[in-house]
């Protein structure tokens, strides 16, 4: 028996909802009713309480607009159907359907992140264990304490200990044997990192160390120190040291292929900080590079900085990027169409509406509210008394008479400047939301059990 779907939508949708159907030919039967109300966006569950009829619904479930309001899983032991939200924008259903027959989890990864305090010696304790928390949340599985050169760190043992005792794994980072020393002899988990002529601290300790070449430019000294571990039957984690851009990082990638291929099935570290902090250059991007090569060539172990500030979102963006190559890799497809939270400045489909479909639905207006959309041809604004095309939100000002309503005017230069940062950019504008940055911002909780706060600029109401 072929499923029937059930699609509930206003007057303004109805059309288009349509023509998206039969453009997408499902594999289901389906049924389009509109509840009588104009704007599908404000559909909510007392309002398909009180017109879907009680008869029964010939559907096996019901697709409602993705920012309907209200508890769907009540409404539907009520009326003994399957409610479901669906995606915003009604555009994105060929998406929805393509997602819901191929799920992807995103839930799983491989590597393991260590993130990096660059000033700790400079931060109390207690500061530190603030800061340990802060990256543990946003993904972080190591804290790595970071030493200073020509700096005290009189409070090493005390940070390690404070940090374990809120359950956090350690690592101590630095280029002087002294602060390993201590940092081992303390109970950190791991030190960062040993060469070939610091080897012998490993058997003073319990600490796992990051082996790492001499000097760039005697590689063969890591397999040298490896050696040694080897031979001690010590665990150890290597790292080839990945150069900067533009130089020798291309020549480091082929060390890590080199390090994967001499070293199969050991862990592998990769420190992405040379990458993302030393360019100038937004690190979604970057990031997303690196944790595709990093799935390619099974690193297990990451050393992520988020020093700079243009690097503050790093650790989130690592966590993100391992779990979408991840799943790309396990799932055997491209990293396209799985999640788009390293998609921060463009969208891969930016306009969802053609400036013909905004017309058809600026001809049904009946109201003096204002509708605002972006198409591939500008900013479309809207009302019963005329339909606006822009590229220059500015130039509206004169158009849409609110000089004698500062509240309105307020929101609607709040939201038209949201939609000419969406159109120049090529990004996804929707009315009232907010603009999707991906994993660059976070983005704020909303509860679709309960009904969105009129705005201040809206509170004393308009026709």
């Amino acid at each position: 028996m072929r499923d029937r779907v059930l699609f509930l939508t206003g007057h303004l949708a109805e059309p288009r909802l349509k023509q998206v159907l039969e453009d997408l030919a499902p594999e289901f039967d389906w049924e389009i009713r509109d509840i009588g109300i104009q704007v599908a966006g404000l559909m909510t569950v007392d309002l398909i309480r009180k017109r879907l009829p009680r008869a029964p619904v010939d559907a096996t479930r019901v697709i409602v607009p993705g920012r309907t309001r209200g508890d769907l899983d009540a409404l539907g032991r009520e009326m003994d159907l399957s409610f479901e939200r669906g995606p915003d924008d009604l555009n994105d259903l060929p998406r929805f359907f393509n997602a819901e027959a191929n799920p992807v989890d995103l839930s799983q990864h491989n590597v393991r992140i260590f993130a990096e305090i660059v000033d700790a010696p400079v931060l109390t304790v207690a500061e530190i264990v603030a800061m340990g928390r802060e990256l543990a949340s946003e993904g972080a599985d190591v804290i790595d304490i970071g030493c200073l050169p020509d700096t005290p760190f009189d409070h090493l043992e005390q940070a390690i200990a404070a940090l374990h005792e809120v359950g956090l794994k350690v690592s101590v980072d630095s280029a002087n044997p002294d602060d390993l020393r201590r940092g081992g002899l303390a109970g950190c988990d791991f030190i960062l990192s040993l060469n070939e002529t610091t080897i012998d601290l490993a058997m003073e300790m319990t600490a796992i160390p990051v082996v790492i070449p001499t000097t760039p430019e005697d590689p063969e000294s890591l397999y040298r120190a490896i050696e040694i571990m080897e031979q001690r039957g010590l665990p150890y984690i290597a790292d080839p040291i990945l150069a900067p851009v533009p130089f020798g990082f291309a020549k480091s990638l082929v060390a890590y292929e080199e390090a994967r291929r001499r070293l199969p099935g050991q862990r592998i570290l990769m420190g992405v900080g040379n990458a993302t902090e030393l360019m100038d250059a937004d690190t979604t991007g970057i990031n997303a590079v690196l944790f595709g090569i990093i799935a390619e060539l099974g690193i297990t172990d990451v050393l992520a900085v988020r020093a700079s500030p243009h690097c503050r979102r790093s650790i989130i963006e690592a966590d993100h990027a391992r779990r979408l190559m991840f799943a790309a890799a396990a799932s055997g497809r491209l990293p396209i169409d799985i999640d788009t939270g390293l998609m921060a400045l463009r969208d891969r489909r930016p306009f969802t509406a053609t400036p013909a479909s905004i017309a058809e639905t600026a001809e049904g207006i009946r109201d003096a509210n204002y509708r605002i959309e972006v198409a591939e041809d500008g900013i479309h604004v809207y009302n019963r008394d005329g339909h606006h095309i822009t590229q220059d939100a500015f130039s509206l000002y004169s158009k849409l008479n609110v000089e004698a309503d500062g509240g309105h005017a307020f929101y609607l230069g709040v939201e038209l400047a949201r939609a000419e940062i969406a159109f120049k950019l090529g990004k996804r504008y929707v009315q009232d939301e907010d603009l999707d940055w991906g994993t660059a911002v976070t983005r704020r909780e909303v509860d679709m059990l309960s009904h969105k706060l009129a705005g201040p600029t809206i509170k004393k109401g308009r026709e």
